[in-house]
């Protein structure tokens, strides 16, 4: 059992996820690894020690996993889930209709169904974990619908949704529900993936960049103060100037201009 705020994050055996994972244990919590690759997370957990983390593996697309998972780490923690972090997530990038139908269920097998059901295994522990929080992993993708990437693209709009609603939905219960939107961050999801808006836009972010932003949108004190009580609860977090730039354009420019930075972006 431990004092210690816990965090349990998706996807964590690499990439944006490890990061993460790395960047909560160096700030004091408790921190969950898991992955599909459970001898990776089991690994990373052990780096981080055994007072600061446990491993093992996760699939997040069977509800029965994570409720598996979910009980093993607040056993581990007495019950205190302070934060789920939503970070598995896949990518096959290409045309829709020349892409294998079963990598476009696989998207949204993972990204959709697999935040969907974090988030209902987490609600117990959550609820009854004072202030507690929801982060899932979005994209700028969620901005506008992305040629070459357009399951992604769209899996991305479904977390955009849920994370809405829950925030609206479990705000009353304490549990602050966010998203966190990067463009291109330089993964292992990027590895035999073509698109347009990566020639475009480039890669600028690395995965440390968006862990930093993560554990900013958590931090003690982030969300209080008098600007905290005043000011509109903050939902979605963009990461990195051209990020913040689209959001911003996308939310004061008309709908049709929007579509046509997006063609040029995608090259469409």
């Amino acid at each position: 059992m431990t004092s210690k705020p816990a965090v349990l994050i998706s996807g964590s055996a690499g990439g944006i996820g490890r990061a993460t994972a790395e960047k909560f244990a160096r700030e004091g919590w408790f921190v969950g690894v898991y992955d599909l690759d459970a001898a990776g997370a089991e690994q990373v957990a052990a780096t981080l020690g055994a007072g600061s983390a446990i491993g093992g593996g996760l699939d997040v697309t069977q509800p029965e996993d994570w409720d598996r998972v979910l009980a093993a780490f607040t056993e581990a923690t007495g019950g205190r889930l302070d934060l789920l972090i939503n970070n598995a997530g896949v990518l096959r990038a290409g045309r829709l209709a020349e892409t294998p139908i079963s990598a476009h269920h696989l998207t949204i097998d993972v990204n959709v169904k697999g935040v969907i059901n974090g988030c209902y295994a987490a609600y117990p522990y959550l609820r009854s974990t004072p202030s507690s929080g929801v982060i899932n992993l979005c994209s700028a993708s969620a901005i506008y619908g992305q040629a070459d990437i357009a399951s992604y693209s769209a899996s991305k709009f479904a977390v955009r949704g849920l994370t809405e609603a829950l925030e609206l939905e479990w705000r009353k219960e304490d549990i602050r529900v966010q998203a966190v939107w990067p463009l291109w961050v330089n993964t292992g999801l990027l590895d035999g993936n073509h698109a347009g808006s990566l020639d475009t836009l480039g890669v600028h972010l690395s995965v440390e960049d968006v862990a930093d932003q993560i554990y900013a949108m958590v931090r003690p004190g982030a969300a209080g103060g008098l600007l905290g009580r005043v000011l509109p609860r903050k939902v979605h977090t963009a990461v990195g100037l051209p990020a913040k730039t689209l959001a911003t354009a996308a939310d004061m420019v008309p709908s049709f201009v929007s579509r046509e930075v997006n063609r040029r972006i995608s090259r469409a």
